[in-house]
């Protein structure tokens, strides 16, 4: 096999990078047939291994590398199912304006994916130059993320780009994640030196934007480094094994480690220092509310994975059925 990278995915062929230049490639069939949903399927970041084709025809791709990280989310629609947004990555700027747009719920629910994926948050806020008092919006974001880097960045004016850019260590992966109109584009465009992405403008009602990127993509960072660019999320379902608690809520844990009962819910038990907390002004309620949100969320999804693995397995055991009708003697 000859070792390559993922840069960009489709349903039908795939751009790969190799040590000889890029190429297209297809997934082989028996990959195709192996791949126990299409979240094992290679995507962009993947690291896989190729097969050459017939004559000037695409290559093959026939077998994908281990992930060592893996940002995921469930995929739209009722289908309970996982959604690679990006592989092999080692950081994630969690892209939000300064403006009406700026949502603490929401930033939550990004490093909690973030934390899952094995990756490394870095908050960057966006259009600095337009917002007349940041001050206040680092101090909240730093309420919800206290461990993690925040970068003041105006992607028009270039201000704080290079503080940015001192996050992307040599061969680092950075994906840039976050809704449509806080300036994903317009950040990768400036960080890669180039017109790359097309850039959109954003509502005047409501300071949200349409999608400017239609799809994922690798790009190599002048100077070192790679990013991936990715379309702007509606809406990020949350993607876990197990149904564990959040990720990202130190401070919350803290607190829940002091109730009188394991298995706490801060829901008006006695002995519960979780609301303590809030009653002496430790914790903020909304945050609390954030987190029980979350966890609500993984515990549903947990259930909707278990009656999910009960319906495949009783599908092979049919299928395994079947075969012995249809052959008895073996």
């Amino acid at each position: 096999m000859q070792p390559a990278r993922v840069v960009l995915a489709s349903a039908s062929r795939h751009h790969v990078q190799t040590a000889d230049g890029p190429r297209l490639a297809v997934v082989s069939g028996r990959l195709a047939h192996e791949a126990a949903d299409r979240a094992a399927l290679p995507t962009v970041g993947d690291w896989v291994g190729l097969r050459p084709g017939d004559g000037a025809g695409p290559s093959y791709i026939v077998h994908t590398f281990a992930r060592s990280t893996c940002l995921r989310r469930k995929a739209a629609g009722p289908t309970v199912e996982a959604q690679v947004l990006a592989a092999n990555i080692d950081k994630v700027f969690i892209v939000t304006s300064l403006n009406a747009d700026f949502n603490l719920r929401r930033l939550e629910r990004y490093i909690d994916a973030v934390l899952d994926s094995g990756a490394r948050p870095v908050l960057v806020l966006n259009k600095a130059d337009v917002c007349p008092d940041p001050a206040r919006y680092i101090d909240a974001a730093r309420d919800v993320a206290p461990a993690a880097p925040i970068a003041l960045v105006s992607a028009l004016s270039g201000a704080g780009l290079d503080a940015l850019r001192a996050e992307i260590g040599a061969g680092e992966t950075i994906a840039l994640v976050g809704s449509s109109g806080v300036g994903k584009s317009a950040l990768s465009n400036r960080l890669l030196g180039a017109e790359v992405q097309l850039e959109g403008a954003i509502r005047a009602s409501d300071e949200r934007g349409r999608h400017t990127t239609a799809h994922r993509e690798l790009f190599l960072i002048p100077g070192g480094g790679l990013l991936i660019d990715t379309p702007g999320i509606r809406e990020l379902g949350l993607w876990s094994a197990g149904g564990s608690a959040p990720a990202g809520f130190d401070d919350v844990e803290a607190h829940a480690a002091a109730c009188r009962f394991r298995d706490c819910a801060h829901d008006g038990e006695p002995g519960c220092a979780v609301l303590r907390a809030i009653k002496n002004g430790d914790l903020d309620p909304e945050r609390l509310g954030g987190y029980l949100k979350l966890a609500a969320e993984r515990r549903h999804l947990a259930g909707q994975q278990d009656v999910r693995a009960r319906i495949e397995e009783k599908r092979r055991w049919k299928q395994i059925s079947k075969q012995m009708r249809a052959n008895p003697k073996r």
